[in-house]
């Protein structure tokens, strides 16, 4: 279904079962796969690549050379009819790559709201990802990454298969990120190392000093205190309690599998 204020370019290709909602703008030599559904206001640019089952939010940019709802490059993966869903307002720029999830998995990779995707960024099977991220240019998520709100990823960073991004982090460019990566934590290196917490970033946001004091003394915890992770943790669960910023801590700890940066 094709809302009659949709605008298609004669020279794009919009398979049978498409779904496009009002406003949405489809650019020259652009292909739309079968099972993909774009939400109003989103604008494809020319010589994008769209495969279903993809279903696109609102009001998001998608620009040349993107390549979107692809099957991905797990060698596992038979031709199931996994998904990709992405939310609102994003921007995803040249040769953006998003694959679609796999079955070994839930079977959905997934994008939230106000994310910027730069050139070249790259998104794989079974991915979620808050909103509000920045994910600089050759920007690599391998399988099963999750990446929380308000994370930034430098360019030419890569993230190795079933790491944790907590919210608020910074990752700087050049990174290879091999383990999960605590909330609001600033890292770099290969392998990744962290090097404080994202202050600036934090005071931009809105946070209360008496929130960014907490962090900080989780921080030290975590990385100064001599303690094992259990026994951090304990104290930081504990803190929790009076302190509503340090309960992405106790999040990002539930689902951390593959031990912390260190």
């Amino acid at each position: 279904m094709i809302h009659e204020s949709a605008q298609v370019h004669p020279t794009a290709v919009v398979e049978d079962g498409v779904v496009l909602g009002a406003n949405v703008k489809i650019g020259a030599f652009s292909f739309i796969g079968a099972g993909v559904e774009i939400g109003e206001g989103t604008e494809v640019k020319t010589h994008v690549v769209i495969k279903g089952p993809t279903k696109i939010g609102r009001d998001n940019k998608i620009f040349q050379f993107a390549s979107i709802g692809e099957e991905c490059q797990d060698l596992k993966y038979a031709d199931e009819p996994t998904t990709l869903i992405i939310g609102d307002r994003n921007t995803i720029r040249e040769s953006v790559t998003m694959h679609r999830g796999t079955v070994q998995d839930k079977g959905i990779t997934q994008v939230g709201n106000d994310n910027l995707f730069m050139v070249n960024a790259h998104v794989a099977h079974d991915c979620v990802i808050g909103d509000r991220c920045i994910f600089a240019n050759n920007a690599t998520l391998a399988g099963h990454v999750k990446v929380g709100n308000q994370a930034i990823v430098g360019g030419m960073t890569a993230i190795h298969q079933f790491c944790v991004i907590g919210s608020h982090c910074m990752l700087g460019g050049g990174s290879i990120v091999v383990q999960d990566v605590p909330p609001y934590v600033m890292a770099q290196g290969n392998h990744c190392a962290p090097f404080g917490i994202n202050v600036e970033g934090l005071k931009r946001r809105g946070f209360e000093k008496s929130a960014i004091k907490a962090i900080r003394s989780v921080y030290k915890e975590l990385y100064r205190s001599g303690k094992t992770l259990e026994e951090a943790k304990k104290t930081i669960v504990e803190a929790a309690k009076d302190e509503p910023a340090l309960d992405l801590f106790v999040e990002f700890f539930e689902n951390s599998t593959r031990g912390i940066i260190r």
